[in-house]
């Protein structure tokens, strides 16, 4: 198995650069602050997720301010996370963060507070109450439109790392179709995939496996189960990693016999919605027009139309970053136009219901003269991962 060369992380420059962005956009919002809580977004900002429990820890983000939130007791474990907190807020155990981050709002003059998308529901219901009470009011609003523009269009810092994270996903297909053979559990499977993606140098093994055999294929996700692989059966393996938090994600569909003429009919019918949405991807064009590309392509041979089966089920794709499934998306209804910087995966799945799937997952990056594969695209049903290396006689 190759193991990519891992990039830098993220630095500091970029991430002051992120806080100054978003400060930016601001006024145009008629935002005076946000507060970020534990997720992917602090760590977009930040460096780090931390975690979120029942005790509030956020991040309040003012025009010349940025101040970290948390328990007094989790002091230490802020600063060792977060060496730029020099500004901080703590609450003890019987006090209210709520009322905390109201009066800090309060202090600094703040009519309108954007609160991050990826708040609970519980915490944000609680913060909006502790605003509606103070004599004078402070406005609510979700942080999802100034921060998701931002988090759309990556550096290449950050297409760098996803770059390698989706080399050693790939790698990982390719060592485990040298290896698998019939008789194995899914389980077995998933197992070492998670052994080839640690040994690689993800951040830890599987960020998330799909192995489904047969029938099976037939639904998107899968079903539970432990399935035994049998003699004729179609393979799907969907899997992933991270590197420094970023994402890979990919989807092979092939078979280690030889299947019938219509099965392989309908690989090839999948193989032509995927370079359909690649080529339909321009600066400029909306997000939907990929996902309508895809399906063009489908209708044509007889299949959907919409989500009808057999068909398309999903969405074309999703942008990818932090989030495994992040914005903008190429599906209908998303006019988002694309733009340099964007990533998304590539996945206009064909679902014979009762039979089976057929699923090719790549992903690509938009550059200035179009779109870039992060990987090389399965190119043959029973050749995955290039010439002389099928596992039978494929005449």
């Amino acid at each position: 198995m190759t193991t990519p060369s891992r990039p830098s992380s993220i630095g500091n420059a970029e991430r002051k650069q992120r806080l100054d962005d978003l400060r930016h956009a601001m006024p145009a919002s008629r935002v005076d602050a946000v507060l970020i809580t534990p997720g992917s977004n602090m760590r977009y900002f930040f460096g780090e997720a931390f975690y979120e429990s029942e005790r509030l820890v956020s991040i309040l983000i003012t025009a010349d301010r940025t101040t970290f939130i948390c328990p007094k007791f989790e002091e230490s474990a802020i600063r060792a996370k977060f060496p730029m907190a020099s500004e901080m807020a703590f609450w003890e155990e019987h006090e209210s963060p709520f009322t905390l981050v109201a009066s800090l709002l309060t202090e600094q003059g703040c009519q309108r507070c954007a609160i991050d998308p990826e708040c609970s529901y519980g915490h944000a219901a609680r913060l909006v109450d502790a605003l509606g009470q103070l004599d004078e009011p402070i406005a609510s609003d979700s942080a999802a439109a100034l921060i998701a523009p931002l988090r759309a269009t990556k550096s290449q810092q950050e297409i760098d790392l996803m770059i390698a994270a989706m080399q050693l996903t790939l790698s990982v297909h390719q060592t485990i179709f040298e290896w698998i053979k019939p008789g194995m559990k899914a389980s077995e499977v998933i197992a070492e995939i998670d052994r080839l993606h640690r040994a690689g140098g993800a951040d830890g093994g599987n960020s998330f496996c799909a192995v489904q055999f047969g029938e099976a294929t037939s639904h998107p996700h899968g079903v539970p189960g432990d399935p035994t692989l049998q003699d004729g059966e179609l393979i799907l393996i969907d899997t992933g990693c991270t590197i420094d938090g970023y994402n890979s994600d990919i989807t092979r569909t092939y078979a280690l016999s030889k299947l019938d003429s219509g099965t392989e009919k309908l690989w090839h019918i999948e193989k032509q919605a995927q370079q359909a949405a690649f080529d339909a991807a321009a600066i400029g064009t909306p997000c939907e027009a990929v996902d309508q590309a895809a399906r063009d392509v489908l209708i044509r041979h007889g299949l959907g139309p919409d989500y009808d089966l057999p068909g398309l089920p999903h969405r074309t794709g999703h942008g990818i970053g932090l989030d495994i499934h992040e914005g903008p998306y190429l599906v209908k209804g998303d006019r988002t136009p694309l733009a340099e910087g964007m990533c998304f995966s590539n996945e206009p799945m064909i679902v014979v219901p009762g039979r089976f799937g057929i699923r090719l997952e790549d992903h690509f990056y938009m550059t200035e003269s179009g779109p870039q594969w992060f990987t090389e695209p399965q190119q043959d049903l029973y050749r995955p991962f290039g010439q002389g290396m099928a596992r039978h006689a494929a005449g």
